[in-house]
């Protein structure tokens, strides 16, 4: 794998690190608040708070399977392209049902990151 490839799929991982962060441990911030266009109030209800815990903990995750393909895996490719598209499609689905922008915000850097595999 190159070390463009590397980096991106890296930072994909970190991006989804972050989203981790915003939905588990601070998911009443402003931070949260203004990336995911909701009011403070709206995050402070415990059924929105409780899901949001689950949905990041699924987005670490996914940071921890990009880190594990890129420098534990036998077959980085493939598992790096496998998780790859599954964020993007994850994205497609989400600017499809929720945000337009989505697509490019939570999709872009995975986008490249899968392109670059190729070469």
């Amino acid at each position: 794998m190159s070390i463009l490839s590397t980096v991106l799929i890296v930072l994909v991982a970190l991006e989804f690190f972050y989203i981790l962060y915003l939905e588990t441990f601070a998911t009443t911030s402003d931070a949260t608040s203004r990336v995911f266009n909701m009011t403070k109030e709206e995050l402070k209800s415990k059924a929105l708070n409780t899901l949001f815990k689950n949905q990041g903990i699924y987005n670490g995750l996914i940071g921890v399977g990009l880190l594990y393909s890129v420098f534990l895996s036998s077959n980085p490719i493939e598992i790096s392209r496998l998780l790859l598209i599954y964020i993007i499609l994850v994205a497609l689905y989400g600017s499809i049902t929720s945000d337009k922008k989505i697509i490019l915000s939570q999709g872009g850097l995975a986008i490249l990151a899968l392109i670059s595999t190729f070469f």
